[in-house]
């Protein structure tokens, strides 16, 4: 089993930066596909980042490309994402997931295995 926990969410204005972290459980963490997915209210929910077990690969959402970073720290055992240039349309609850047995940085959410509770971001116009 997997707990995901995510933190670093909050109000910021647009134009402003965040950094999200999601701390995991379990002993093989280095060996998990991670990925960070966003929900707004009245929408489906999105992917918008992936990173690869070794942090050496990673994927976006056309979206946030050259505004957002995913890393992660092993050792740590935390995925981090960090969000420069916020939007408020990047105003979204955001998820990170965990995928286990796979290499392939999944961009749907039926892929991944274990979920985080989420952390509200709010970007004020």
């Amino acid at each position: 089993q997997v707990q995901l926990v995510e933190s670093g969410g909050g109000l910021v204005q647009a134009g402003g930066s965040l950094r999200l972290s999601c701390a995991a459980s379990g002993r093989t963490f280095s060996s998990y596909v991670m990925g960070w997915f966003r929900q707004a209210p009245g929408t489906e929910r999105e992917f918008v980042a992936a990173i690869s077990w070794s942090g050496g690969r990673t994927n976006y959402a056309d979206s946030v490309k050259g505004r957002f970073t995913c890393s992660r720290d092993n050792a740590k055992s935390t995925v981090y994402l960090q969000m420069n240039s916020l939007k408020p349309e990047d105003t979204a609850i955001y998820y990170c997931a965990a995928r286990t047995g796979a290499s392939t940085l999944f961009s749907s959410q039926n892929a991944y295995d274990y979920w985080g509770q989420g952390t509200q971001v709010t970007v004020s116009s």
